[in-house]
């Protein structure tokens, strides 16, 4: 993968929110339109859309994770499904691991505009994590 954490962090520097600077981070690599992830990730930051749920890098990383592993099979959907649920519960148990939680509302440890400090972290975490997974399967 060409793409990584400074990658991740970069855009996140740039406004995009945190779904989006990881999922977009890694468009190159899995044949996807930036500008198309980019749409497709906008309601996912600040933990679900402003929700404080699940944390938006957290999911972006999640999407990437699917996008990578999955065999695309409509005729046998569940070709690949048990795998990457596997590795998407892995790569959660990291994070957590990193991080304490996989909530926007825990992780979102101090207040004003973004980037915040606390959301970086997350942003790179998971955007490493997905270094170290993307290496593993090489």
């Amino acid at each position: 993968m060409r793409a990584d954490k400074h990658t991740a962090v970069e855009k996140f520097r740039k406004d995009y929110n945190c779904c989006q600077a990881v999922a977009c981070a890694y468009c190159v690599e899995l044949g996807i339109k930036e500008a198309d992830m980019f749409k497709l990730t906008e309601g996912f930051g600040s933990g679900m859309g402003g929700l404080k749920d699940t944390c938006g890098a957290a999911v972006g990383m999640f999407l990437v994770i699917s996008l990578a592993n999955s065999a695309g099979n409509m005729e046998n959907p569940k070709a690949t499904k048990s795998d990457t649920y596997g590795r998407i519960l892995e790569a959660a148990e990291e994070f957590k691991k990193r991080n304490r939680s996989l909530y926007c509302r825990e992780l979102k440890t101090e207040e004003g505009s973004q980037p915040l400090a606390c959301c970086i972290k997350c942003v790179e975490d998971a955007a490493d994590i997905l270094d170290k997974y993307f290496r593993r399967d090489s």
